[in-house]
Parts: C-alpha cells; structure tokens; sequence
C-alpha cells in the first residue's frame, strides 16, 4: 500500500467518523472503500454518451407533432421549463 496525505472538510471527517463508527471500520479502510467504488466504473467518453442520445432520439411518443417544424420553440419552451 501507498501512504498518502488528504485533506477533508471538517464535514467530511465528521460523516465518515459517523459511518465508521456504525460499520466498524477504520476510516482508512472507508476511504480506500470509496475509492474503489469510484474508480471501478469509468465514466462514458463522449462518443458513448452520443451514440446512447443516438439511440434514445425517436424512441418515445410525446404526442406532439410538429417539433420539426417548430424545433427552435420547443427547445426554448424546454429551456424555460427547466429553470
């Protein structure tokens, strides 16, 4: 193993004092538990995350028919919407 020096928020330390003390581990050994959780999965490159859009587009039936004609208001009326 590798020693290493972090630093965490007065938070953190606390929330992982806390779930040390509920698992019954070492806060190394919860530390070296989430850094194997995130780095296990490697995130999608960009060429997946477009080929899944890719994919998904005209999968779904919204009940509206004229989006191709009136793409750039349905793409404000979604921009509004989200906010």
């Amino acid at each position: 193993m590798v020693r290493m020096q972090v630093q965490l928020t007065d938070e953190q330390v606390k929330a992982l004092r806390r779930r040390s003390k509920r698992e019954n581990l070492s806060l190394a050994a919860l530390v070296r538990r989430a850094v194997e959780a995130f780095t296990r999965v490697e995130p999608p490159n960009d060429d997946e995350v477009r080929g899944r859009a890719m994919r998904a587009a005209g999968r779904f039936a919204s009940g509206v028919t004229d989006t191709s004609r009136r793409h750039d208001d349905a793409l404000a009326d979604a921009l509004v919407q989200s906010r």
